[in-house]
């Protein structure tokens, strides 16, 4: 199976609507999905006997800075059986103010690995799994201010009298 007949599963199974663009050109191809589908897509691609995908290899988050003002999520299924690859996509708006947290279904209940990328996705980019049973930091401290892989943070001078930056 190639891209195209995983696309046309998903469009039986979810509508047209389901991808809103499709990126078949590049080394890792996949699509852009709408984010709060991404939970019954990922239930969907791993159940189904025709693609089982049943191997989250990465989860992780990019920002595309202020400018864009847009994140994603980005997610790398492989199917071991069918020795197959997709990549599925997340757009979500930036938001200007960095105490506001974008929100994405979790699929930890799928794939259980998606438990610890979705926590450093939190972590470092600050977005929030919702039904996630444990989202908290898993890298930085508990009182850590900030979200440190986004383009505009501002690392604190001091930390418990520590100095932060060098």
């Amino acid at each position: 199976m190639n891209l195209t007949g995983i696309k046309q599963i998903l469009v039986e199974k979810f509508g047209e609507e389901i991808i809103l663009k499709e990126d078949s050109t590049t080394l890792q191809p996949g699509f852009t999905i709408h984010s709060e589908k991404i939970a019954q897509v990922c239930q969907f691609l791993h159940e189904d006997e025709r693609t089982y995908f049943d191997f989250l290899s990465c989860l992780t988050a990019i920002d595309n800075g202020p400018e864009k003002a847009t994140m994603e999520v980005i997610y790398h299924l492989y199917s071991i059986p069918y020795h197959l690859k997709l990549v599925l996509r997340l757009e979500l708006p930036r938001p200007s103010d960095s105490q506001y947290l974008p929100e994405v279904p979790t699929i930890s209940h799928i794939w259980r690995t998606a438990d610890w990328h979705e926590r450093e996705a939190y972590d470092l980019m600050g977005i929030k799994f919702t039904g996630h049973p444990d989202l908290r930091r898993i890298l930085l401290t508990a009182d850590w201010q900030g979200f440190p892989l986004r383009k505009d943070y501002q690392a604190q001078e001091y930390y418990h009298g520590i100095k932060v930056a060098y």
